[in-house]
């Protein structure tokens, strides 16, 4: 095999040319394999690999500079720089990170994971090299879905202020998660079907190449080349009209074809953006047939397909989905907005029955706000779908877009608090903090399935800036008959204690771990009153302020502690000069690494193991005081 001589960067430019094709086709077994034990990000990877490889032959990985925008197409190149053992702890606790990370090695040489970034950084990277009279290459990797972004756009209109070479890599794939969409999306279909001026420009080049001095005659005529090119295909001259030099379409999967364009790029003095046509899930039949499937996928069979485990089907994702066609037959001013994902999201189905009332914007988070403020501000009743460390691309057309208005928008948060194995660029953990600090905007966050559908229910009637946080995957079923009618800013109390010893006040998720831990502690003789928030903005300080006399007063959140709900509770008990002693239980601020939800929540101190360990130090505490 000849991927297993791979074990440092560079060694890939020892094989031979003509065996770059059954090295790629290890490459993609090795990840189909691996990546069906693991689980991982599939799809984006199998169609990029001969991309990678053709990177890897052209350039230096030592000193050379490749940015991996979002960086699901990453794996291949963590191959071919040494990381093969890593595959085996993919995306676990501890284990190699899905996403390239400087921290790992020192060919990743920036942080990604969010869509979009990889020209800014590309730009600062190559400027910093001509100011510091450095010699390296910058080779900045997007997806034309990506390229959606607006920062893409605003590094784009940068670029030309580069003055030595940097090279643009634009893998079109036509698909985000989803299948990509609007202008983009249609402006480069255009450019992968121009075939006249791909045909005459090679036609030209031949005949001239095989007459005597065709050489000189070609170099004569080749100033005219961008006159020819706006004569013959004018929509590809958008990237030279920003003063990029553009390259392309090549076939994606022609490793030599590939090969030549990079070192034809590679000679350029400035900016260069090379085309390049690639097949999501390439080389895998299944995931040819349903990339998005397999865009990031759980442990499956790599014979059929099919997930070891199949998908619990009350996943929250899957009742938004529910409630989102509830809310559309009953209300015709109802409508869904997405970024790029409606499979994601759940708003498939939504699109599928209202087509004329479901936009997906592309990645394209701040727009998809604005654009929602405009359709409420014009009597429309918009849902906004993002996960949320993505809607914190949105923060300022939340803020001044549609609170400061007061616009009937409601946001559906989905994937807040702990993800797991997508790690720190993924973990949901911000957003009560930024959210609870905006004016006008109601919070919400439910503790079980039944609570959801309610407050979805409550959004349809509301008249303000509403967001619903809820957590990724499968919905809580326990506790129905605590569900009481959900009234605005009041929170439920689910069990009240005799005494005043101990009080547990959780929101969302953490309810169940507020609720486990009474269980237990009631096993020990000690009572504790239990209390579902509901909204975490505002806050039920009523019910706050009956609790300023108990001994110890737990707050749980799956949310950093600063800004979040903890400190705004600890702070108002202490204006109401209450004695009690306030422990919050959130997430440290500091960034959360990958691994499975259950070993981070352990990690972090959030089981209900810690929690019930600290109640019971607490009660005991409190008791030996008053004795």
């Amino acid at each position: 095999m000849y991927l297993e001589k791979i074990r440092k960067p560079n060694d890939i430019q020892r094989v031979s040319p003509k065996n770059y094709k059954v090295l790629a086709r290890e490459i993609r077994d090795f990840l189909i394999e691996s990546v069906s034990r693991t689980g991982g990000h599939l799809s984006s990877n199998l169609g990029a690999v001969e991309l990678t490889m053709a990177i890897h032959l052209v350039f230096d990985l030592t000193k050379d500079k490749v940015i991996w925008d979002v960086g699901h197409q990453s794996y291949t190149h963590k191959l071919l720089t040494g990381r093969r053992d890593g595959f085996a702890n993919l995306r676990s606790f501890g284990g190699m990170s899905g996403f390239p990370k400087r921290a790992e090695s020192p060919c990743d040489v920036f942080d990604t994971g969010h869509s979009s970034t990889s020209i800014s950084a590309g730009v600062g990277m190559a400027h910093a090299r001509d100011l510091k009279s450095e010699d390296y290459h910058v080779i900045s990797v997007i997806g034309d879905g990506a390229l959606t972004g607006g920062l893409a756009f605003e590094a784009l209109d940068n670029v030309s202020s580069v003055k030595g070479n940097f090279i643009i890599v634009l893998n079109d794939n036509t698909m985000s998660i989803s299948e990509n969409v609007g202008g983009v999306s249609n402006f480069l279909g255009k450019l992968r079907t121009s075939k006249i001026y791909t045909g005459i420009k090679e036609s030209i080049t031949g005949n001239l190449r095989r007459i005597p001095s065709g050489d000189d005659i070609h170099d004569v005529i080749s100033n005219a080349k961008d006159s020819i090119k706006q004569l013959v295909v004018r929509e590809g001259m958008m990237f030279e009209d920003m003063g990029i030099t553009y390259l392309g379409p090549f076939d994606g999967h022609n490793i030599n074809q590939l090969v030549k364009a990079f070192r034809t790029a590679k000679q350029a003095k400035g900016p260069v953006l090379l085309h390049i046509l690639t097949k999501k899930g390439k080389g895998y039949p299944f995931a040819e047939a349903n990339p998005g499937k397999f865009h990031g996928i759980d442990p499956f069979d790599p014979n059929t397909g099919k997930l070891l485990r199949q998908e619990n089907p009350a996943t929250y994702t899957k009742l938004f989905s529910d409630c989102m066609m509830q809310l559309g037959k009953q209300n015709e001013k109802v409508v869904a907005i997405t970024a790029a994902m409606a499979d994601g999201t759940g708003l498939s189905r939504f699109s599928r029955h209202f087509p004329e009332r479901f936009f997906d914007v592309g990645i394209a988070e701040a727009h998809a706000v604005t654009f929602a403020a405009g359709l409420a501000v014009s009597g429309m009743k918009p849902y906004v779908a993002i996960y949320s460390s993505f809607l914190q691309r949105a923060y300022d057309s939340i803020l001044h877009d549609v609170c400061m208005q007061k616009l009937p928008v409601t946001f559906a948060v989905d994937r807040a608090g702990i993800v797991g194995k997508d790690g720190e660029t993924h973990q949901g953990v911000f957003d009560l903090s930024y959210l609870t600090s905006m004016p006008n905007l109601t919070v919400m966050a439910p503790k079980n399935a039944y609570e959801f559908a309610q407050m979805f229910l409550f959004s349809s009637t509301f008249e303000g800036p509403l967001a619903i946080r809820y957590p990724r995957g499968e919905a809580l079923l326990s506790y129905k008959s605590c569900n009481s009618k959900i009234v605005y800013g009041k929170a439920e109390v689910m069990k009240k204690a005799s005494d005043s010893t101990i009080a547990l006040v959780a929101i969302g998720s953490m309810v169940k771990t507020a609720m486990e831990t009474a269980e237990r502690l009631a096993e020990e003789g000690i009572e504790a009153t239990v209390v579902n928030l509901r909204f975490a903005k505002p806050l039920d300080l009523e019910c706050i302020r009956s609790l300023k006399n108990y001994k110890n007063i737990f707050t749980l959140e799956e949310n950093v502690k600063a800004g979040g709900i903890g400190e705004q509770i600890a702070a108002y008990l202490m204006e109401q000069r209450s004695r009690a002693k306030v422990r919050i239980f959130a997430v440290p601020d500091r960034f959360i690494p990958h691994g499975c939800v259950d070993v981070l929540m352990r990690e972090l101190g959030l089981d209900t193991d810690h929690v019930y360990e600290e109640a019971l130090k607490a009660v005991k505490g409190s008791k030996a005081d008053h004795e």
